[in-house]
């Protein structure tokens, strides 16, 4: 992975916040309209780039397109996304993204597609 092309996805504040999101697990497009509200237009289309670019991998499961971080992550990609873990501390907009992050989770039931439910959740 090229660290242009990295550093290219990660200029955009949409970009970022969707990786953060990510790198808490795999989430449908649905969430990230609720978790970010913003448009299905807007979300899909930064996520189409980032998976353009292999910063992101996705499988429909269901009725539902999700959306993870590669298994095999490049070190560079790695570096990276552990410096917006660090840097998302500080700012507000994502410190909220992970708030309502954490109420859509806890809200996930046996409805919710095993793809997207948090590993060993039963129902």
């Amino acid at each position: 992975m090229d660290l242009v092309r990295i550093y290219e996805c990660l200029c955009d504040r949409t970009r970022l916040r969707l990786l953060h999101l990510l790198l808490d697990g795999p989430l449908c497009v649905c969430h990230f309209q609720e978790i970010l509200r913003e448009p299905q237009v807007k979300i899909s289309k930064h996520l189409a780039y980032l998976r353009r670019s292999g910063l992101v991998e996705s499988e429909r499961c269901a009725n539902m397109m999700i959306y993870r971080l590669p298994a095999r992550r490049p070190a560079q990609l790695e570096a990276n996304l552990a410096c917006l873990q660090d840097c998302a501390r500080e700012e507000k907009v994502f410190r909220e993204d992970a708030q309502r992050l954490r109420r859509v989770r806890a809200a996930f039931g046996c409805e919710t597609p095993v793809c997207v439910r948090s590993p060993g959740s039963s129902c």
